[in-house]
C-alpha cells in the first residue's frame, strides 16, 4: 500500500506521470493517527490547460474508435481491482478512515458502476425522424459532448470518481479529473493508474491535484470542458453552477442532502432500529443520503427511542483498521470542530443529548439529539457526521409536512406494515429518490440517481448518463432538389 502513496503521488497529465509546478504541496494525512501518507506539488493553472488540451486531442481518435474496442479498457480496469482489492481496501482505510466494512460497499459500489460502463459503450443510438419536406431524411445523432470536467469529494472517492469517469470515457469522451484535496489518491491518481494499466490511450484521462486557492475557478471556466460533474457541497455547487452557465457549459450537480428515515405507527421498529443506526452512522454519517433526521410517529417512539439509543452507545468507535469498528475518524479536524460546535449549539438551544459523543482528535463518537426546537436551522440544514436528530410527530401528515421542511430533497426512506401506504408517502415527498422500509443509502448502476431543490440538478446511473455525457446532433438529407422560394 505504501508504495501508492509514494508513486501516485503526483499529476498524471497526457500518460506522464509529473510532478505539478506550483510553490506549495498538499500534504496528504490518514484522519486516524495523523500519519503523513504523501506531499503532492499542486497544479497550476497551466497545468490544468495542458490536462484539458491533452483530453481534447486524444478524445477525437477515441470517439472515432469502435465501442467494442472501447469496452475492452473497462473490462481490463475490473479485472485490476478485483486482483487490487486488498491494497486498493487498505489505501481507502488510511486516506479516509473508512472501515472495512465501509471500502467494501465502496468497491463494490465501484465494480458495478464499472460493469455498467462495459454496456454504456455501446448504449448510443441514432434515430431518423419523418419530415414534412418530400425526400427529407432527418437523422439525429448522439455524439459525445467532448471533454467532460469532473470534481470529486472526500466520502466516497473512489466510488464517486469512477460514477462520472467511467461513464465518460465509455461514451467516446475524454476527461479530466480534479478530486479533493485530502484523498488525491483515492479519488484520483489510483483510478488514473488503474486505466492507465487496463490500456486507456494516453490523454484521455488526466488527473490534477490542486486547489482553488490556487487556480481559482480555471478548472470550470476553461473553454475545453462542456460539461463539468461535481459532487460536493450545494456551497460549492451554487458557484460552479453559476460559472459553467455563464460559459455556456453544462453542469451535473450532485450535492448534500438532509435525509429523513420516518417511522410510521405501524412499523416494524427494531428492523426501523437497525435501518435508521446503519443510515445516520455508515461511515460516521459523512454520506450525502445519510438521515440526519429520524422522524417517528409519538405513539411508538419510547419503544423505538429505547432501542435506537442502545444500539448507538453499541457502536464501536476507534481504529478503522479493526473489522469491529464501525465509528472511524471523520475527514479532518475542521469537520470534527464542526460537529462539536453543532452539539453544543443544539443543547444551548434546549435540545436533550441522549447520547453525546465525545471528540478526540478525528474520532468523533455518536450522538442522539432530541427535543430539538422546531425552528432550530440545525433542523434544515446537512450535518455531514455521527449526530441523529430524534423528532416524534404526531400522525403521518405531519410526518410528511417535516420531511418537506428543508431546503434540499436527495434521499430518505419510511417505515410501515403497508407496503402502499408506504409508496403513497414516498410520493409527496419532495425527494429525487425515496425507500420503503430500507434505509437512506442506496445507489444502484442503472436507476436515476440525483436530487431536487438544493440538492442538485440532473441525474447519474443508466439511461441518464447519455443525458448527461453525450448530446444529440441533427443531420438531415435531401433526396432529390428542394425548391426555395427564391
Amino acid at each position: 500500500m505504501s508504495s501508492y502513496f509514494t508513486d501516485l503521488a503526483q499529476q498524471y497529465i497526457d500518460g506522464e506521470w509529473r510532478p505539478g509546478t506550483g510553490s506549495w504541496d498538499i500534504i496528504d494525512f490518514n484522519p486516524y493517527d495523523g500519519e503523513k501518507l504523501a506531499s503532492i506539488t499542486i497544479a497550476t493553472v497551466d497545468e490544468v490547460d495542458e490536462a484539458y488540451q491533452a483530453a481534447a486531442r486524444a478524445q477525437k481518435e477515441w470517439a472515432e474508435t469502435n465501442p467494442y474496442t472501447r469496452r475492452g479498457v473497462f473490462e481490463k480496469a475490473l479485472g485490476l481491482i478485483n486482483e487490487r482489492e486488498q491494497e486498493i481496501t487498505d489505501v481507502i482505510i488510511a486516506e479516509l478512515g473508512g472501515t472495512r466494512v465501509k471500502a467494501g460497499f465502496e468497491l463494490h459500489l465501484a465494480k458495478e458502476f464499472l460493469r455498467e460502463a462495459i454496456h454504456l459503450s455501446l448504449r448510443p443510438e441514432g434515430r431518423i425522424i419523418p419530415s414534412p419536406i418530400d425526400g427529407k431524411e432527418n437523422r439525429v445523432y448522439r455524439v459525445p459532448v467532448g471533454v467532460v470536467g469532473v470534481i470529486s469529494p472526500f466520502n466516497f472517492p473512489f466510488l464517486l470518481s469512477i460514477k462520472s469517469v467511467a461513464p465518460a470515457l465509455a461514451l467516446g469522451n475524454g476527461v479530466v479529473l480534479k478530486p479533493h484535496q485530502n484523498t488525491p489518491i483515492t479519488g484520483g491518481t489510483l483510478i488514473a493508474k488503474i486505466f492507465e494499466d487496463a490500456g486507456l490511450p494516453k490523454g484521455l484521462l488526466n488527473v490534477v491535484v490542486t486547489d482553488i486557492a490556487e487556480i481559482g475557478d480555471a478548472f470550470i471556466e476553461h473553454p475545453v470542458p462542456k460539461v463539468i460533474s461535481f459532487t460536493g457541497s450545494d456551497k460549492v455547487g451554487r458557484h460552479v453552477a453559476t460559472v459553467t452557465a455563464s460559459h455556456f457549459k453544462r453542469s451535473v450537480l450532485e450535492l448534500g442532502g438532509n435525509s429523513a428515515i420516518v417511522v410510521l405507527d405501524d412499523a416494524d421498529i427494531d428492523y426501523a432500529v437497525d435501518a435508521a443506526v446503519f443510515s445516520r452512522y455508515v461511515h460516521q454519517g459523512q454520506v450525502c443520503m445519510a438521515a440526519n433526521r429520524v422522524i417517528v410517529d409519538r405513539s411508538i417512539a419510547d419503544e423505538f427511542t429505547e432501542k435506537f439509543v442502545a444500539k448507538v452507545k453499541g457502536l464501536k468507535v476507534g481504529d478503522p483498521r479493526d473489522p469491529e469498528t464501525v465509528i472511524g475518524p471523520v475527514i479532518n479536524s475542521s469537520q470534527a470542530d464542526a460537529l462539536t460546535s453543532t452539539v453544543e449549539q443544539a443543547i444551548a438551544e434546549g435540545a436533550t443529548a441522549l447520547v453525546r459523543g465525545e471528540t478526540t482528535d478525528n474520532l468523533v463518537s455518536p450522538s442522539v439529539l432530541t427535543d430539538i426546537p422546531a425552528g432550530s436551522a440545525l433542523l434544515h440544514q446537512e450535518v455531514f457526521g455521527p449526530v441523529a436528530f430524534l423528532i416524534p410527530v404526531d400522525g403521518e401528515e405531519e410526518a410528511v409536512r417535516v420531511v418537506n421542511d428543508t431546503p434540499y430533497g436527495l434521499s430518505g426512506a419510511v417505515h410501515t406494515a403497508s407496503i402502499e401506504r408506504g409508496v403513497n408517502f414516498a410520493k409527496r415527498i419532495d425527494t429525487g429518490m425515496f425507500h420503503v422500509n430500507d434505509g437512506t443509502v442506496h445507489d444502484e448502476p442503472i436507476v436515476p440517481f440525483g436530487g431536487e431543490k438544493s440538492s442538485g440538478v440532473g441525474r447519474l446511473n443508466g439511461e441518464t448518463m447519455l443525458d448527461a455525457f453525450t448530446t444529440l446532433k441533427w443531420i438531415s438529407v435531401q433526396h432529390g432538389r428542394s425548391r426555395f422560394p427564391f
